[in-house]
């Protein structure tokens, strides 16, 4: 989508980049999955990206996800010491889900 600026020339719309912590693949930030750290420490997967505290993204790469977790690249990003056992069972859990939707399906 183009903005009209003043002297009435269109130009792009400024569209925000992010990195993954993983692969470190710019994208457009709304392409990326964000996780936040809230206030309380915990660590939840922020699909509306507006929730507050500290965030950090992941692409849609399911490989990502796995060495986020293996290299702390999660606990690194958001400045905690460790995930929490529920959290980490939730970025498990949308990192097979990232996988099953990467798998090509078999056809009969």
């Amino acid at each position: 989508m183009a903005v009209k600026a003043k002297s009435g020339v269109t130009r792009p719309r400024h569209v925000p980049q992010r990195t993954c912590i993983v692969c470190r693949q710019s994208d457009a930030k709304r392409a990326l999955i964000r996780l936040v750290r809230d206030a309380t420490g915990r660590v939840a997967i922020d699909s509306t990206g507006k929730r507050p505290g500290r965030g950090a993204y992941l692409c849609h790469n399911p490989e990502c996800w796995t060495l986020a977790l293996r290299r702390h690249a999660i606990e690194r990003a958001l400045k905690i010491v460790a995930l929490h056992p529920d959290d980490r069972a939730a970025i498990e859990q949308r990192g097979r889900q990232l996988l099953q939707e990467t798998m090509p399906t078999a056809s009969s």
